[in-house]
């Protein structure tokens, strides 16, 4: 593993970095609108109704993960929906980057039950570079003294900050 820091960044700050880096930089500025957001809330619905027997909500060093089968070697991440399918995939990933800093070596599933669907995940070493990169770019953003222009996209007018952003 590199000497990337990754304290202080979270796997909703992954997702933000692939979804948009505006989204990212209020978010870490403590500008969180999620609480207002119809799509967030029903995705806690789906989170919460989901898996029920699994115990949920496991923080370990830091990072918050959905649930974990250790006897598989497994960890999963509950979603609503494909729609921003890459930053799922990287925010899984980054929670097995982390793990793997910690010496546990585990495989992840994303799984998306309004549409029986899952995805399996794995971090190996053509992912370090990559994951390196996106800790840098992350820390940047963040520490910029204000937002970056938003991107539109399919997704703004899902977003909780759409308002913030555009009207």
């Amino acid at each position: 593993m590199h000497d990337i820091i990754t304290e202080g960044i979270t796997g909703v700050e992954i997702s933000y970095y692939f979804v948009c880096k505006k989204k990212l930089w209020l978010f870490a500025h403590n500008v969180q609108m999620e609480h207002t957001s119809e799509a967030v809330q029903i995705g806690a619905k789906v989170h919460e109704n989901s898996y029920k027997r699994k115990r949920k909500e496991i923080t370990l060093d830091g990072i918050k993960l959905d649930f974990i089968e250790p006897g598989k070697g497994l960890i999963h991440e509950v979603k609503k929906s494909k729609a921003v399918e890459n930053a799922h995939l990287w925010q899984l990933k980054y929670y097995l980057y982390r793990l793997k800093q910690l010496g546990l070596d585990f495989s992840g599933k994303i799984d998306y039950p309004l549409i029986r669907k899952t995805e399996n995940v794995y971090f190996d070493k053509s992912d370090e570079a990559g994951m390196d990169n996106i800790l840098r770019e992350i820390e940047s953003i963040k520490r910029l003294d204000s937002p970056p222009p938003g991107e539109r996209s399919g997704i703004c007018k899902k977003c909780s900050y759409y308002e913030y952003c555009f009207i």
